[in-house]
């Protein structure tokens, strides 16, 4: 991959584990919005997404009224998706009420995989899955309480990059780093 942002996304975070809710709820964001699309197309767009909404403050992001996220729907700097759009807010409100449950969301998700980097066996990146049954597990969770595009493809992505698994290639300098 030659994009520079596609580069030091994967040098600097991807696999890394993540405890900071807020830098999760950007990236739990960020795979709703992938849907479809690929990564690079999110990447290219993840400042104009921090600046619609609010640096992803949750408290901000969760009290944003409809005639605020109808006006996203004009940013051509963001991906115009209204469903998606619309489910940056509800995400925003499940993740709140997640933490007032657990203190934190960090510590909800954390408690899918003992709290420890689950390092998988990848020695090729395109033989990895889609999905897996603790993606589903964590899928069904997540949609129980009310959270929106977090399929099990999703929630995948999302472990991968907040460290939760690591599937970097075998041969990755990365791998279990």
């Amino acid at each position: 991959m030659n994009n520079p942002l596609y580069v030091a996304y994967h040098d600097e975070g991807w696999g890394q584990p993540l405890h900071d809710d807020q830098e999760l709820f950007e990236l739990l964001c960020m795979e709703t919005y992938q849907a479809g699309l690929s990564w690079e197309t999110v990447l290219n767009k993840r400042q104009a997404f921090r600046q619609a909404f609010h640096g992803y403050h949750l408290q901000h992001v969760a009290d944003m009224t409809d005639e605020e996220l109808e006006a996203l729907m004009n940013n051509p700097a963001i991906i115009r998706n209204r469903a998606k759009i619309f489910a940056t807010r509800a995400n925003a409100q499940a993740f709140l009420q997640v933490q007032a449950e657990f203190g934190a969301f960090d510590v909800y998700l954390w408690f899918f995989v003992d709290g420890k980097t689950m390092v998988n066996d990848v020695p090729d990146y395109s033989q990895a899955p889609a999905k897996t049954t603790l993606s589903e597990k964590i899928s069904k969770n997540l949609k129980k309480r009310g959270f929106k595009f977090t399929g099990p493809v999703a929630v995948l992505s999302f472990m991968q990059v907040a460290g939760l698994v690591d599937d970097h290639e075998n041969d990755c300098e990365w791998k279990g780093n």
